[in-house]
């Protein structure tokens, strides 16, 4: 009989000095994704190096119109830091899926992108363009030409929209380069190793100011009759819908304001680049 109440002694004890455990971890377990960046003062966006949305500067420091638009939306939560996360532009989704980071850079809508992630509201619309040697002496207007022309080499970055566009362009497999990122693929056309490189006009209009010996064409908004008109948002875990709904709150009165556009102007962004009425619900339904 003592041996029976000498062990339930030891039972209660040491239920009892677990529980507290438990509990912290209970309330740790049940901290949303917004609420654990506010505790914790910080918040992770992952970013691939592109200029002029997110890069780091010549002082160390990553900035750029994504980077910088996320650091404000973040301290009128009442999250004071950013980390940025660097990762190859193919493994940001997966990142994010893995809980590496909380956020990714703003990237284009997409269908196949909605079924995998939560977007923002779209912060930005964007034409597509193509990178060339000075002179444009292969005569490049638009993806166009590479269907037309079967002995065309085109750049373009790995998990990127211009690897779908290419498709739709009617371009073959073996005419592509697939890159690991933007600076990949600038060298590939001063090289010679592509004839082109295709990303968003803005990008490779700050690329070609840096650079000497290539060029910029005319940015284009369709290919095969089809719109290529990218809208850009910030990528959440679907689970997140905490943090997803107050970030969105904020932006409705953020984009288009005199704060927005002084953020961003420096990086080419401004109000031509705003993106309208067109909503995450209807880009990710393929409207």
């Amino acid at each position: 009989m003592m041996k029976r109440f000498q062990i339930g002694r030891l039972i209660f004890a040491m239920t009892a000095a677990t529980l507290p455990i438990l509990a912290a971890r209970g309330d740790t377990l049940a901290d949303t994704a917004l609420q654990r960046a506010k505790k914790e003062g910080s918040i992770r966006i992952g970013y691939s190096n592109a200029i002029p949305p997110a890069y780091k500067s010549a002082d160390g420091r990553v900035t750029g119109e994504d980077v910088e638009i996320a650091r404000s939306i973040a301290k009128k939560l009442g999250i004071n830091k950013v980390d940025s996360i660097l990762t190859e532009w193919g493994s940001i989704v997966p990142g994010l899926k893995a809980e590496r980071i909380d956020l990714t850079m703003a990237m284009y809508i997409t269908p196949k992108r909605c079924e995998q992630i939560a977007f923002s509201d779209p912060i930005y619309r964007l034409g597509e363009a193509m990178l060339v040697p000075q002179g444009n002496p292969k005569s490049i207007k638009d993806l166009s030409t590479f269907a037309e022309n079967k002995d065309l080499k085109l750049a373009v970055v790995t998990g990127a929209v211009e690897v779908d566009y290419a498709k739709i362009a009617g371009i073959d497999q073996s005419q592509l380069l697939v890159l690991r990122d933007n600076t990949s693929l600038l060298a590939a056309v001063q090289s010679g190793r592509a004839d082109a490189g295709a990303l968003p006009a803005i990008q490779l209009i700050e690329m070609a100011k840096k650079v000497t010996g290539i060029e910029v064409t005319p940015q284009y908004f369709e290919v095969a009759g089809k719109p290529v008109e990218g809208y850009g948002a910030f990528g959440f875990r679907k689970e997140d819908r905490d943090l997803l709904e107050a970030f969105n709150q904020e932006l409705k009165t953020f984009l288009g304001s005199s704060e927005h556009l002084a953020i961003v102007t420096p990086f080419g962004f401004g109000k031509n680049t705003l993106p309208g009425k067109k909503t995450t619900a209807e880009l990710c339904a393929g409207k």
